[in-house]
């Protein structure tokens, strides 16, 4: 029988009317989601549809303007450094590219956050690595240098290390991105597989809608800063929204200019 998780409803994450801005404009409009334990949600929409800022304010690197952001049950705004850092511990986040350290070896990469958070003696960091370059399928490739790995090879050692600290929820920013097909459904796989085997929630973030479709349990599809829907795959492939409909289409939608909100933008600060 499964121990109940120690956060409400079984929700890892609760954003609740989100809003934010860049300076004037605003990014994200009234968000509100919800990711629950063992989940796989997928956030898509077309480039600047403000999935990678949402992404960015989930990990708390910058503040909401208004609204509320819980992890594990705990309004991140509220946390303070010592509270926010013990949930850092419980989430991995794979970043686009792989962000690797170049000056350091494949094995050194994944073992910098038990380093950093731990005080976990050698040996121990280096079995502990090297399993979790077993579950990527990299064993044996912890000598290397990050420039001697193919794409493909870059974005599992960086899974490697956001799997390093056995997290209980994983963060993917494009996980696809500037892969080929083969690679990226094998990616895809990947994540399915560490899901399925260490019960782990899964926030991804894509524009790939083959990939999306396949490692989704729920899609968030969000359109300039704002929420189009949230559903299954099939409710999203079957959404008669006419702006959902055009991005899994990708046919482009001609925005209708409002002449006064034009030349208040254009004259906005001129005084």
């Amino acid at each position: 029988m499964t121990a109940p998780a120690q956060y409400p409803q079984d929700k890892v994450i609760e954003v609740s009317n989100l809003v934010t801005y860049y300076g004037r404009q605003k990014v994200l409009d009234d968000v509100s989601l919800d990711v629950t334990d063992g989940e796989i949600m997928v956030i898509m929409g077309g480039s600047g549809s403000g999935k990678s800022t949402l992404l960015r304010y989930l990990l708390g690197l910058h503040r909401a303007d208004s609204g509320v952001i819980r992890l594990f049950g705990r309004d991140i705004n509220t946390l303070g450094s010592r509270e926010w850092m013990q949930i850092r511990r419980k989430m991995g986040v794979s970043f686009q590219g792989g962000a690797l350290f170049n000056s350091m070896t494949v094995g050194e990469n994944v073992r910098m956050p038990l380093r950093e958070h731990t005080r976990l003696d050698e040996s121990t960091m280096r079995i502990m690595s090297r399993m979790k370059l077993e579950v990527v399928n990299l064993a044996g490739f912890e000598h290397l240098m990050p420039s001697q790995l193919s794409g493909g090879m870059l974005k599992r050692a960086a899974l490697a290390r956001a799997l390093v600290m056995d997290p209980s929820l994983l963060f993917f920013d494009e996980p696809s991105a500037g892969l080929d097909p083969v690679v990226a459904a094998d990616l895809d796989n990947l994540i399915l597989r560490i899901r399925d085997a260490m019960r782990v929630s899964i926030v991804v973030v894509t524009h790939e809608l083959e990939s999306a479709f396949k490692i989704a349990d729920r899609i968030t599809v969000l359109d300039q800063g704002k929420i189009l829907m949230t559903g299954t795959v099939d409710e999203v492939r079957n959404s008669d929204i006419n702006r959902v409909r055009n991005l899994l289409s990708r046919t482009y939608e001609e925005q209708l200019v409002d002449a006064d909100d034009y030349l208040r933008r254009l004259t906005d600060g001129m005084d």
